[in-house]
């Protein structure tokens, strides 16, 4: 099992505070695990006692009965065995009826530090804004990065480009480490995966009755990871293909895929106006493995799988990203953090004149003195061109916990 250190130092200053943490996450990105790493550093770090913890994990049949938030409360009640804080953790607290109710009821009391996992942002965000104000944290957990995924490899191989080769075909789920090295197995899980999310977190929720656009919709996206369109442009491909479908439903569709947590949009920035455009962005999926999954794998999409992968790498050191727009040249990340900002260009091989000029050119139209970076698979070049850094795509990934507390890319 790996620790997940990177989510336990975001948490672990919130412990014993009065807030609710909320963990979300697309499903089988690890939150039970996390949840049950949180618990073990209460119990040899802080000295809890076990009795003073109570776990409910609505995907256990024994947790059944607990359907609505008159149960979930009265449950959490019967468990308290004494007067000091008890710590409650509530696994998939969207499958319960009503649960914001009874743990702001329990946050009230001024006895409990709650903690709850979701995996479907529309349930989260407007059940906690309407009752719960601001007294709540998030914590995003995402798939592995590569450098979690080579702790939970490290004695399946000490290769370190076959081992990237492997967390680019794969990606990060972590339940697919079970399989050893069988892509076969691999590719039917992270399918499984996929199959359950559209089913229970969009199809189920939003009563889909166009199950097939759905998949369309999912495809289409898919196939264009770090291409720019719109709603529009998805509807009229559909038509295309003899689908009809207005840019409203599609608009619809997508939102439903955002919410399940599988699906992340890239917004345009408008680095002169300082504007964020509202149409034609990016999206990017949480595991860049489901592609592989849906599509299969194949040189051509390596330049939007490896935008992909350093998109969601940001994420996970807590940058707020967007897609530049400096006239009409394109940067693909904009990263803020920390009143700081850095500009980050991705391709697969800076192998002629016109991607060279392409990508540093680009960066070097804009007139600040922020750090630029160009990421390639690149392994033998020059660090520095023209003041912009260039980074092995490797490096850079296993780099981040330095560059993610602040320091130089």
């Amino acid at each position: 099992m790996v620790i997940r250190d990177l989510y336990l130092r975001k948490i672990v200053p919130y412990i014993n505070k009065p807030i609710i943490k909320v963990i979300k996450g697309m499903r089988r990105v690890g939150k039970s695990v996390f949840l049950k790493q949180i618990i073990n550093y209460l119990l040899t770090e802080k000295k809890i006692n076990k009795n003073n913890i109570i776990y409910i994990n609505k995907e256990l049949i024994e947790y059944d009965f607990i359907k609505d938030y008159h149960l979930l409360y009265k449950y959490i009640k019967d468990q308290k065995t004494n007067k000091n804080i008890h710590y409650v953790f509530v696994d998939e607290v969207q499958e319960i009826i009503g649960w914001e109710k009874a743990i702001n009821s329990l946050l009230a009391e001024g006895k409990y530090d709650i903690y709850v996992t979701g995996s479907n942002a529309k349930l989260l965000s407007s059940e906690l804004t309407t009752l719960i104000g601001g007294r709540y944290i998030d914590i995003n957990i995402y798939p592995f990065g590569f450098e979690e995924f080579l702790k939970i490899r490290k004695n399946k191989g000490k290769n370190i480009e076959k081992e990237f080769l492997h967390y680019l075909k794969w990606g990060g789920l972590p339940g697919l480490h079970v399989f050893e090295s069988d892509e076969i197995s691999v590719y039917q899980y992270i399918t499984s995966v996929y199959n359950t999310i559209l089913l229970k977190e969009i199809i189920e929720r939003k009563n889909i009755r166009r199950t097939v656009l759905l998949e369309s919709v999912v495809s289409f996206l898919a196939q264009n990871i770090g291409n720019i369109f719109s709603a529009k442009s998805i509807s009229d491909y559909l038509k295309s293909q003899k689908i009809k479908v207005a840019s409203e439903t599609i608009q619809h569709y997508i939102k439903y895929i955002q919410d399940s947590y599988i699906l992340y949009e890239l917004k345009r920035f408008d680095l002169k106006g300082k504007r964020i455009f509202e149409i034609y962005n990016k999206y990017y999926l949480a595991d860049h493995g489901i592609l592989n999954g849906l599509l299969g794998y194949n040189d051509i999409k390596l330049p939007g799988l490896l935008e992909n992968i350093v998109y969601m790498e940001l994420l996970r050191q807590d940058y707020k990203v967007y897609l530049g727009q400096f006239n009409r040249y394109e940067i693909d990340f904009v990263a803020e953090k920390n009143r700081k900002r850095i500009y980050i260009q991705v391709c697969y091989l800076l192998n002629n004149d016109s991607t060279i000029e392409r990508e540093f050119g680009n960066l070097l139209k804009i007139p600040d003195n922020y750090p630029k970076y160009v990421i390639s698979l690149d392994k033998y070049f020059n660090t520095e061109f023209k003041g912009i850094q260039r980074k092995n795509i490797i490096d850079f990934l296993q780099k981040s916990k330095q560059w993610g507390r602040g320091m130089s890319l």
